[in-house]
């Protein structure tokens, strides 16, 4: 605090005023700033002359960072409990360098009165003159915007045009865009439509899809005619008169009571069948023929054009992807039939019992080289077999047939497992059809306690001896048929005891995508040890289906299996002694 006074009368009051005009001047208060703190500061001294006691003027300079502050305060200079009004306080900027060694405090007499009079005078006179400046600047101002306002009113005219022109530019922006949105969403319909019809080769799904995709975006209703004959268009039950024209002329038509307008279709009248609606008949054309007509009523009053271009192309895919799965439904018969025909029946041996499994894949196209067979040899052996020709299809199932073949007629001369399965090697590598092959080969000889067997890139036999013990017959194979390399085969022994069962298989039992081969092995030991002695003794069938059962608990396999089962009875000696 710089200064502190004391008002109890006017005179005090007029010297705390003239006081503190002095030190705000001294601290570089701007004389506008000092003029409107002495005035407001005269103000609350009145008031408090008015109140009566004794009051405190307090006067202080603070320089925070930002420049100096120049700070007075009105209070009672006895504060009493029943005083709640707060201190009267005002700040001004002043100087951040202040000296206020030249400000004597103010005197009493008239001269000193007069002379803070007229400094007052001065200050108010500089401030009139500074009203006046500011006056004179609003009447320029005013002038000024006067004539603003005269080009404002002159341009509003051009404004509103342009603010038209803006809405009607961003009404055709949105439209475009809008469009542009339906254009996308359309594109990719068609896309994941596209993609859902070709990922399926059963007909019969790909009709059902259909309606799925279609109700309720694009159609409220979707009926699919599919010719199932030359002449099946003109029966079949009732048919609109427009889905008939549709199939004979191989054109969109719309049967309707209004023309449609849609492109690339012809107006009907509307269906005698339904005619209160609307009706878009889409051929489903082939490069031969059409094969059916896709006949849809729309989800509202009538079909956007850009939806039935949109119809009319989903149509043309579904026709393609409908044709390639009536095709490759006609060449999975034939193969499955070539397949299902080539199956060994097995032949009935005493002393050994034999049972055969062929499932195809459940996926892609189910028919594979897997094959199986047995036949005696010219010597009373009997050969029992198991191979699998890589690839699907037809042309697989024709190479597993020359094989077998192939293999019977090699067998004639009483050639061992490893002798035919060189010979089959050199067979299908002098063919040289790009397709391998892998087979395992076992003999079972009447007069013999032992197995002989060999193996081509093929999984490993299995052999479960009559106390229940599992071996993997993993003896070193020769390679795959057909690759280009010379090789024999090797021969390979085992002792069988009355009891013993041997299951030859293809991959497609014990492989799987997610594991690997060797896990599948392993499950195929521990489900044959599992089996019971009597069981496979009594009933070898049931056996095999027991076997299958848990090795194909998902009922999901992406490869054929071939499973063949030999089981040589426990009193086989006994029946083999009187023949010999």
């Amino acid at each position: 605090m710089i200064r502190t006074w004391y008002v109890r009368t006017i005179t005090d009051a007029a010297q705390a005023r003239i006081a503190t005009a002095r030190l705000a001047a001294a601290c570089g208060v701007v004389p506008v700033e000092r003029t409107r703190l002495v005035a407001a500061l005269t103000a609350q001294l009145r008031q408090c002359l008015t109140k009566g006691g004794d009051w405190q003027v307090g006067v202080d300079v603070a320089v925070p960072p930002g420049g100096g502050a120049f700070r007075v305060e009105v209070a009672p200079a006895r504060r009493r409990p029943e005083d709640r009004q707060p201190p009267w306080r005002a700040s001004v900027p002043c100087a951040e360098d202040v000296d206020v060694s030249g400000a004597e405090p103010a005197a009493d007499d008239p001269a000193t009165l007069a002379e803070a009079l007229f400094g007052a005078d001065e200050d108010a006179a500089l401030l009139l003159e500074r009203l006046d400046e500011q006056e004179a600047l609003v009447a320029f101002h005013r002038e000024e915007l006067h004539q603003t306002n005269q080009g404002v009113l002159a341009l509003h005219a051009e404004l509103d045009a342009a603010g038209r022109a803006q809405r009607e530019l961003f009404a055709a922006e949105q439209k475009a865009r809008k469009e542009a949105e339906n254009a996308r969403g359309r594109l990719t319909f068609l896309a994941d439509a596209s993609a859902a019809l070709t990922a399926s080769l059963n007909h019969e799904a790909i009709v059902g899809l259909l309606p799925a995709l279609l109700v309720p975006r694009y159609a409220r209703s979707v009926d699919v005619w599919l010719f199932d004959g030359v002449d099946d268009e003109l029966g079949g039950g009732p048919h609109p008169a427009a889905a008939v024209l549709a199939a004979r002329r191989g054109r969109p038509q719309y049967a309707a009571d209004h023309p449609g307008g849609l492109p690339g279709v012809d107006d009907q009248p509307p269906s005698a069948l339904d005619p209160g609606r609307p009706l878009l008949c889409i051929p489903l054309l082939t490069r031969r023929a059409s094969q059916g007509v896709l006949t849809l009523s729309p989800p509202g009053e009538r079909w956007d054009p850009d939806d039935a271009v949109m119809l009319i192309e989903l149509t043309r895919r579904a026709s393609i992807a409908l044709e390639n799965a009536r095709r490759f439904e006609h060449n999975r018969d034939i193969a499955e039939t070539l397949q299902r025909a080539l199956l060994t029946e097995l032949p009935t041996t005493p002393g050994l019992s034999l049972a055969a499994r062929y499932l195809p894949a459940t996926r892609g196209l189910n028919i594979g080289g897997d094959w199986y067979d047995a036949f005696r040899q010219p010597d009373g052996s009997l050969i029992t077999v198991i191979g699998d020709v890589t690839g699907h299809g037809l042309h697989a199932a024709v190479m597993m047939s020359q094989l077998r073949t192939a293999l019977r007629a090699y067998a004639v001369d009483g050639s061992s497992p490893g002798q035919l399965l060189t010979r089959l090697h050199q067979f299908l590598h002098r063919l040289r059809l790009d397709l391998y092959a892998t087979a395992a080969i076992a003999r079972f000889h009447p007069d013999e306690p032992t197995l002989t067997w060999a193996a081509a890139g093929h999984p490993p036999p299995v052999l479960r001896t009559p106390d229940g013990q599992v071996r993997t017959l993993d003896a070193k194979p020769g390679a795959m048929l057909g690759i280009p390399l010379k090789q024999e085969i090797r021969d390979h022994t085992v002792p069988l005891p009355p009891g013993s069962t041997l299951a030859l298989y293809t991959d497609g039992l014990v492989e799987r995508r997610s594991c690997g081969i060797d896990p599948g092995i392993r499950r195929l030991t521990e489900v044959l040890g599992g089996l019971g002695r009597t069981e496979l003794e009594e009933n070898l069938e049931a056996s095999a289906d027991r076997l299958l059962h848990p090795l194909l608990h998902d009922s999901e396999h992406e490869d054929d299996v071939c499973l063949l089962l030999c089981h040589v009875h426990s009193n086989a000696r006994r029946q083999r002694a009187p023949q010999s």
